[in-house]
């Protein structure tokens, strides 16, 4: 026990160190808008986003592929999510994994992600209203995530993702690795988590539309050359993310209560998480999550620090049927100038 209170009290403290290092540099915070692949910071499914993103410690299905992906090791059976985000602006994003045990310890999983704008009418500054011509931004990222258990209370979590950024008839794709922990002190249902999203090199983009034909010198009879307009490179949104949570259910506030047929009363989340990011500013979140006798979950958080989210809320629904599990769920986050952002997921997990 005092093992576990020590180890619990320096993992929050250095979070709290962390805390306050960065917030140091972040009162004029210059690096706005400078990093690409901004859709890898979506959070995906709606159980996660219906808690404000306060997931870091406390995922355990495979959306943790995205909130941490050492969560994935509490996931004992074969599994498959899907989440589709209707974005603001009539952009959508979408979010497709399966995930598969691999012996007693580890699992493995394989997820898609892409982002659509739809079609955007071309404009120039001679034709604001539009030349007739349309463009289309479509983002994709296809990962592959190991996770699995060293120790009964410690987890980790590795994902390898290719990305790819294209417009018109321009790319820029490039690998990315995420990497997490979970840890699980045994006191009183305290759980922590730590992740590091987005690790990789610059991408730059290339294709058919930035090559031209052109003549060296106006006014000289000369063949046209083959050009090619330079394009600079970006890096993609590293951002780091640390959490604590706990069932309060099992000990912090309340004893768990099982009936008769082992199905569990009551389960009560509650959640912080702390988030850095290379390109904006620190971000804090709340959330918490009630659900009764495994069938109905009503969830509710807050984000401190973004410039349009802030209270979030969704509910879920669950069928056990044995050999199948199936979960509904839908989350709702409000902006301050953009509308409401709307959320479902399907998760469903099977012998």
């Amino acid at each position: 026990m005092r093992l576990t209170l020590t180890t619990l009290l320096v993992c929050v403290s250095s979070v709290i160190a962390s805390a306050q290092i960065i917030s140091v540099t972040a009162g004029e915070f210059t690096k706005v808008g400078l990093s690409g692949g901004q859709f890898l910071k979506i959070g995906v499914g709606a159980r996660g986003t219906g808690m404000a993103g306060a997931m870091s410690s406390i995922t355990n299905d495979v959306t943790s592929i995205f909130w941490n992906p050492a969560g994935l090791a509490d996931v004992k059976r074969y599994a498959a999510d899907f989440s589709q985000t209707f974005w603001f602006g009539g952009m959508s994003h979408s979010f497709a994994a399966i995930a598969i045990p691999i012996g007693e310890k580890f699992r493995l999983a394989t997820s898609f992600t892409s982002f659509n704008s739809g079609n955007i009418n071309v404009t120039t500054t001679l034709d604001q209203d539009g030349t007739g011509g349309i463009y289309n931004v479509s983002d994709i990222a296809i990962g592959f995530t190991l996770a699995g258990y060293l120790t009964e209370q410690f987890s980790f979590g590795v994902t390898a993702k290719y990305v790819q950024h294209a417009f018109t008839n321009m790319d820029a794709s490039g690998l990315v690795f995420d990497v997490g922990t979970k840890y699980n002190t045994g006191f009183h249902g305290v759980m922590l988590g730590f992740s590091i999203n987005s690790l990789g090199g610059q991408q730059t983009y290339d294709g058919s539309n930035v090559t031209r034909q052109g003549l060296p010198f106006d006014g000289v009879n000369t063949s046209p050359l083959d050009m090619q307009i330079h394009t600079s490179p970006f890096s993609l949104p590293l951002s780091f993310r640390a959490g604590i949570g706990a069932d309060l259910c099992k000990g912090a506030l309340f004893e768990p209560e099982v009936d008769a047929d082992g199905v569990l009363e009551h389960s009560w989340l509650a959640a912080f998480d702390f988030e850095t990011f290379s390109d904006v500013p620190e971000q804090f979140s709340l959330g918490t999550e009630y659900t009764w006798r495994e069938f109905v979950s009503i969830r509710a958080g807050y984000r401190f620090g973004s410039d349009q989210f802030g209270l979030a809320g969704g509910i879920g629904l669950r069928y056990n049927g044995g050999g199948f599990e199936g979960q509904i769920d839908y989350s709702i986050n409000p902006t301050i100038n953009l509308g409401l952002i709307n959320r479902f997921s399907v998760a469903m997990r099977f012998n």
